[in-house]
């Protein structure tokens, strides 16, 4: 549903095909869910491989405080589940969810926020009334969401993930933008009563694409190479056809492998590339590491094809 992070996908699959790729990141199987965003933030066409990744595995872990994406994972890996990024028995209290479009921390240009929400129809106040009851009381917003959220978010105790400002209908927006943190908010939408809470926020992340012969530049740099994290998602059949140095090779058909363990194999604080042989996987992979709070991820463009026919003509095509 609404979600720059989260989706409602599948468990990991235990006998994956070859002919997807990693699932949308998005709801977009959701009569509820388009609407919420008003842009895709994240999402993945299903080309290639198969391996299915639980919603759990591809929202990570939030940064707290500094979602505690910033590195500070806690020690644990980003397949463990959203409960963890909300306090258990924190006493919530309520706004209106109107007026200004700052939080706790000013301005929210460059600013994602980490939100989770229930859903109500709109002419069920009464339940609306008694939820807010409940989670004053101390009850769970995640526990509620799972119970009597109509949105598809609802299997991930209403988990939406970071999102950024232009990415959601307006009201929703303005609401989730304009809220004090921990707080749970009320606001309503053509979809009906939300409740919502933001649990954290950060600065917007950045994706680019590069250029192979800027990329090739950098690599004349030692400096370059020892601070950067350089990503091969290829195949090992197709890197033993044509390699570049320095990058380290994590196909994306072993996805459910390394998925779980990219933030212990890799600082999401520092520059990030990836590359594929023509700049398709490696996009999908590092809008994942987007959602993964990696800070800085690069795109080679045109990947290692384009790399060899104009930055380096002494490695292979195929």
């Amino acid at each position: 549903m609404l979600r720059a992070s989260s989706s409602l996908l599948p468990p990991v699959s235990s006998a994956p095909s070859l002919l997807t790729l990693i699932p949308s990141l998005n709801f977009s199987s959701s009569p509820l869910s388009e609407p919420f965003f008003t842009s895709s933030p994240v999402k993945f066409s299903l080309l290639h491989h198969q391996t299915m990744l639980s919603k759990k595995a591809l929202l990570g872990t939030p940064d707290l405080p500094r979602r505690f994406y910033s590195s500070s994972f806690k020690g644990i890996p980003p397949m463990a589940g959203i409960h963890q990024f909300c306090p258990r028995g924190l006493t919530a209290s309520f706004s209106a969810g109107s007026g200004g479009s700052e939080s706790s921390s000013g301005s929210t240009a460059g600013r994602e926020i980490l939100v989770q929400h229930l859903l109500v129809r709109e002419d069920d106040l009464k339940l609306l009334l008694e939820l807010q009851k409940r989670i004053t009381q101390g009850e769970d917003i995640s526990d509620l969401a799972v119970e009597y959220s109509i949105c598809p978010s609802k299997e991930e105790g209403g988990m939406l993930g970071w999102v950024r400002k232009g990415q959601m209908v307006p009201e929703f927006e303005e609401a989730a933008f304009s809220a004090p943190l921990n707080n749970v908010v009320k606001c309503k939408t053509k979809f009906g009563w939300h409740l919502l809470q933001v649990l954290s926020e950060r600065e917007e992340s950045i994706l680019e694409e590069i250029a192979p012969t800027e990329l090739h530049e950098k690599m004349q740099d030692p400096s370059f190479l020892e601070e950067a994290q350089l990503i091969d998602v290829r195949e090992p059949e197709e890197v033993a056809k044509a390699s570049l140095p320095s990058f380290q090779v994590l196909p994306l058909r072993q996805f459910g492998n390394w998925g779980p363990e990219i933030a212990t194999r890799f600082d999401p604080q520092k520059d990030t590339y990836v590359m594929c042989h023509h700049g398709v996987r490696s996009l999908q992979v590092a809008k994942w590491l987007q959602t993964q709070g990696f800070r800085r991820v690069f795109n080679v463009s045109g990947g290692i094809h384009q790399y060899a026919l104009k930055a380096d003509q002494s490695v292979p095509t195929y």
